[in-house]
Formats: C-alpha cells, sequence, structure tokens
C-alpha cells in the first residue's frame, strides 16, 4: 500500500522561502513520477509541479523561476523548494502519486 506524507509547511512573509517534503513507502520509488498539488479554500485542487523517474520536471508557468522540484531516490523523497513566495500562494499542499493523496500540509504566505 503506497503511503504518501507531506511535511514542511508554515507560515512565512511574503518573499520568504518554504521547502516542502514528501516521504513515500509501499513503492519502488526511483521507478515513478510524481507530483505536487494545491488547493485554496473553496476552489478546485491545482497541479503544481511534477517529476518523472528520471528527473525531468515540469512546473505551472505561475510558479516557474520560484519553485523547484526535486527528488532524492535514495530517501524515497521528493521535494518542493518555493522561494519569493506570494500570498497568493497559500494553500494547503499535497503530494501526489496517481491514485495516491498524502494528507496535505498547510503553507500560508502572510503580506
Amino acid at each position: 500500500q503506497v503511503q504518501l506524507v507531506e511535511s514542511g509547511g508554515g507560515l512565512v512573509q511574503t518573499g520568504g522561502s518554504l521547502r516542502l517534503s514528501c516521504a513515500a513507502s509501499g513503492i519502488i520509488f526511483s521507478a515513478y513520477a510524481f507530483n505536487w498539488y494545491r488547493q485554496i479554500p473553496g476552489k478546485q485542487r491545482e497541479w503544481v509541479a511534477s517529476i518523472g523517474s528520471r528527473g525531468t520536471t515540469n512546473l505551472v508557468d505561475s510558479v516557474k523561476g520560484r519553485f523547484t522540484i526535486s527528488r532524492d531516490n535514495a530517501k524515497n523523497t521528493v521535494y518542493l523548494q518555493m522561494n519569493s513566495l506570494k500570498p497568493g500562494d497559500t494553500a494547503v499542499y499535497y503530494c501526489n502519486h496517481l491514485n495516491t493523496w498524502g494528507q496535505g500540509t498547510l503553507v500560508t504566505v502572510s503580506s
């Protein structure tokens, strides 16, 4: 059974940085792609970033140049480094693999 556990959220001021982590278990981690999504209360969940098994990355336009997705296969962990944070980035961030979702971690950016 695949499990994903996010961590690293918190409160940060505009322009600040956070690094989210997603620890995976129950899966041959290095063989698969993973995604980060986010959801603002009252809105649909939005895809943010993906990383393939070979490290190929894609990001939504609104975070390009500010966010970076990476992975550490030795630690079975995916990261989302978020820099130059804006109030509009405030959301619950979720790690995803196929139909499996983590519990989410809240990121709040104050103005």
